[in-house]
């Protein structure tokens, strides 16, 4: 096994260098240009906040910089190749901040979190910037008009952030929209349904607004062979996602609600079958993990609280409790569900859903269960699941077989659920609302055994 480190630098003439240690592999990520500007698009993130008013502190930019860094090593460093057990790495972040001691108290946290989130072992370490860069962040100036956004919704362009924005948007609250746009699969759909839904949003509620709303669309890639190859499991992606949103939420001029809108079912995501364990399973929006980023945010002094507001509801019952139903049917085609939506550009039909992983297969059996079989207007590459049997052995098949075997276990056993529900993670915090999870996790696979009916898979 090969530990890497990934060792942050601000700008060329940061001539940092850690100890030398056996078995740790460095490599230098300059996060400053030598125009003295933060590089990985937080440079320009600070611009598009500007320009809305927003100035995020000092500790915001600090967690941008973790988090680009986390990213780095999450997608840069290959499992195959560095992990002996082909899975678990040792990662470690060397980060320039502007108060090392807050975060070397936050670091604990830090790292159990991204254990947790990634399944690798993870070391943070803090030192402080050099100096000339211990303020990067934009200064409020003198009479200008502080921000009016009453918090933070994070948006990422699928059905559960959609419902998310609209149920904001119809109690007349102004959020700060953050998305974090990946492939021209993704930001191309994602802004096209923002911009979509703001004109429907307009049309319905013509009054009482204080300007067009906004948000901060933030994009971040690396070269291929930055660290130790690439790694397409991506396990810590939402770290920079929630991370974008403390960030921006740190410039609002009070204590902010950073809302991330998922279902019950997705956000416990129980494994479908034992094989499914473990960080093998996304964790995105666990209960544990929020409640993580809360003791993070409160070590490392952003006044923010994360939140989903859809913890315990199924995806049926967001759509059919949705405050905006019929701009909801309007742009329900628009939004992008799928685990895999690159893949359209190698099919003809040019469809953004596959219909059958896992994502899609709760979409679908969620719009069904809300709005009627036959009146699901999302366009699925595999249109007809009962059409033929399925082979588990296929990309079409696979998960369609996984839900069919953990359907048939619940069936068989009952009060599997009370168990199922620790699986992905330690709910003991949570001890107030486990009726609600285990129950979520019950009408979310009700849904999509429903869904399922009369389909055969081999």
């Amino acid at each position: 096994m090969t530990r890497r480190a990934l060792v942050g630098h601000f700008g060329p003439s940061d001539q940092y260098a850690p100890p030398a240690e056996d078995g740790v592999v460095p490599s230098r990520l300059d996060l400053v240009g030598g125009d003295r500007r933060l590089r990985f698009g937080i440079g320009q993130a600070l611009d598009e906040l500007r320009d809305l008013r927003v100035r995020p502190t000092e500790i915001g930019v600090d967690l941008m910089v973790v988090a680009v860094m986390v990213h780095a090593l999450d997608t840069r460093v290959s499992r195959a190749a560095n992990a002996q057990d082909a899975w678990t790495r040792e990662l470690r972040l060397v980060v320039p901040v502007s108060d090392p001691a807050r975060w070397r108290a936050a670091a604990p946290v830090l790292e159990r979190m991204l254990r947790f989130l990634t399944g690798d072992h993870w070391e943070a370490r803090f030192r402080a910037r050099p100096r000339g860069l211990a303020s990067v962040s934009p200064a409020a100036l003198p009479n200008v008009e502080v921000p009016d956004f009453d918090g933070v919704s994070l948006y990422s362009g699928g059905l559960d952030s959609l419902i998310g924005a609209l149920d904001t948007l119809a109690g007349r609250a102004r959020p700060l929209f953050v998305s974090h746009k990946g492939d021209g699969a993704v930001s191309g759909p994602q802004g096209a349904l923002f911009q979509a839904m703001l004109e429907a949003v307009a049309r319905a509620r013509p009054t009482n607004r204080k300007g067009p709303l906004s948000g901060l669309r933030y994009g971040l890639r690396f070269e291929r062979n930055l660290i130790a190859g690439s790694e397409d499991t991506t396990r810590g992606r939402s770290f920079l996602f929630l991370a974008l949103g403390a960030f921006a939420g740190s410039g609002l001029p009070a204590a902010f609600s950073l809302r991330i809108p998922e279902n019950g079912l997705i956000a416990l995501n129980v494994p479908l079958d034992p094989t499914r364990i473990g960080s093998n399973s996304t964790r995105t929006t666990h209960p544990y993990y929020l409640r993580r980023w809360n003791e993070l945010l409160g070590a490392i002094g952003i006044p923010g609280t994360v939140t989903n507001p859809y913890w315990d509801r199924t995806k049926g019952e967001m759509v059919r409790r949705c405050a905006m139903p019929d701009q909801l049917r309007e742009l329900i085609p628009l939004s992008v569900s799928c685990a895999h939506p690159s893949l359209k550009r190698f099919n003809r039909d040019g469809k953004s859903h596959c219909g059958t992983c896992v994502p899609c297969v709760i979409r679908r059996a969620a719009i069904e269960a809300a709005l009627g079989a036959g009146n699901d207007p999302t366009g699925y590459r595999c249109e007809d699941l009962t059409a033929e049997t399925l082979s588990a052995r296929s990309k079409d098949g696979r998960q369609i077989r996984g839900f069919q075997y953990a359907l048939d276990r619940l069936a068989r056993n009952p009060g599997l659920a009370r168990i199922a529900v620790h699986k992905p993670g330690p709910l003991r915090e949570d001890v107030e609302n486990l009726d609600g999870l285990i129950g979520v996790y019950e009408r979310g696979m009700n849904e999509v055994g429903r869904l399922l009916r009369g389909v055969t898979t081999s």
